[in-house]
């Protein structure tokens, strides 16, 4: 009797064990991160590579550790059950419940998940190599209960297991500002990386300079009034029309324009600016911040027009605009101040009407939506549905927005005051 009483605590005991190594192999696997995993077995670690294999068939894998939990879980439960029933009778099983009930939720549950959690890189790469022949041997069993499951929900689930529900950049857009708000990330980089993977949506007709703002020069004008025209520009590349501005005739560069003179010996009379200026190149407004940046490395120019799909022009769009689209703002020394977003003592924000929505989301944090509208002011036209006169506001997506300054048609100011904080 000692001795089946000493066999029995002791296969209690590896039962236990085995159920604590299942757990917390089952949380360390889920929860390690497969970046980390992935650079390491880029390095040559056999136990990432491992991990990643087990990973590859999440369903396979934590069915095995499922079924091989549960079973090691019963089988406990039955041993501790009828030692208790030779010890108790018929109280036993109440004795057996309560006893195996608190040792598995402690010991083979909490214990082992806790510390796979909060080591989880580490236990996943230990428990590898253990748990990678358990998955196999366990594999047939696995796949029968996946068809069993198949039949009774009767659509298939194994079919569409290897769907991906999330995309990649919606979940690496979720990581961001999940360890943003944990602190662990600084905002400033939050927005850098969520640029970078909003760059294939956003299009260049959101980020362009537009045409009623665009320094232009008449390429018929005087030599000498271009020249003081060219240095009073805090642009370098300037576009020139003839007739009409519609009709872009070229680009002139600051740097061609001086170059020539000088081999003039600073005689402008003999010079052209049609001829000095380089071809102009025309984009669609359609074109993707992804596709024209990549158009940009591949003709190495900085600067294009934009125009819409009657050819029309609309405005211009140059490399440095794409690259504030991620890093923020590139100011020089001939920069002029900008004051899009000016904030006022009583909490609200004075913000310029050109001013693009996905620039008010990044200085204020926030999530309006720039799906109808590009600009701010436009966003109120939008939701109006006309044109409103100054000191008319709006209620839109947690903003009142109300009109500072309007010019003919468009709204130049407006005051942006949270309702949350009124």
């Amino acid at each position: 009797m000692t001795t089946t009483l000493v066999l029995t605590l002791a296969a209690i005991l590896v039962l236990l064990l085995t159920s604590a190594f299942f757990s917390g192999s089952e949380t360390a696997l889920t929860a390690a991160s497969r970046s980390r995993l992935h650079h390491l077995a880029q390095r040559g670690n056999a136990r990432a590579r491992l991990v990643e294999r087990l990973v590859a068939r999440r369903e396979r894998m934590i069915g095995a550790i499922l079924l091989g939990n549960n079973a090691v879980n019963i089988l406990a439960s039955a041993l501790a059950t009828s030692l208790m029933l030779g010890f108790f009778g018929e109280a036993g099983v109440a004795y057996a419940t309560i006893a195996m009930t608190a040792l598995i939720f402690i010991f083979a549950e909490v214990l082992p998940k806790t510390a796979a959690i909060r080591n989880a890189e580490r236990t996943a790469l230990a428990v590898a190599p253990v748990l990678r022949p358990a998955v196999s041997v366990l594999a047939p069993a696995v796949a029968a209960v996946e068809v069993v499951v198949g039949a009774m929900l009767c659509f298939g689930g194994r079919r569409e297991a290897g769907k991906r529900l999330v995309p990649v950049a919606d979940e690496l857009r979720g990581l961001f500002d999940l360890h943003a708000q944990e602190g662990h990330v600084r905002k400033h980089y939050r927005d850098m990386l969520r640029s970078i993977l909003d760059l294939s949506e956003v299009e260049v007709a959101e980020i362009m300079t537009h045409r009623k703002v665009m320094v232009m020069l008449n390429a018929d004008l005087p030599i000498p009034e271009a020249l003081a025209a060219v240095l009073e520009s805090p642009f370098t590349r300037i576009p020139l029309w003839r007739d009409n501005p519609d009709n872009i005739v070229g680009v002139l560069h600051a740097k061609a324009m001086l170059r020539a003179m000088r081999r003039h010996g600073g005689e402008a009379e003999e010079l052209d600016l049609a001829d000095l200026a380089a071809a102009p190149w025309f984009v669609p407004d359609t074109t993707s911040l992804a596709e024209q940046l990549a158009a940009f490395r591949a003709r190495h120019e900085h600067f294009a027009l934009v125009v819409d799909e009657y050819g029309s022009l609309e405005g211009l769009v140059t490399l440095e605009d794409i690259l504030e689209e991620i890093v923020g703002e590139i100011s020089d020394e001939y920069d002029r101040p900008q004051t899009d977003v000016q904030r006022q003592s009583d909490g609200s924000y004075v913000v310029k009407g050109a001013l693009t929505i996905r620039d008010i989301n990044r200085a204020l944090d926030c999530r309006i939506p720039d799906e109808e509208a590009v600009t701010v002011a436009g966003l109120v036209i939008h939701e109006a549905e006309r044109i409103p006169g100054v000191g008319e506001s709006f209620e839109l997506h947690g903003f009142r927005f109300e009109v500072l300054g309007r010019a003919e048609n468009r709204l130049t100011a407006l005051r942006m005051t949270s309702l949350n904080k009124a």
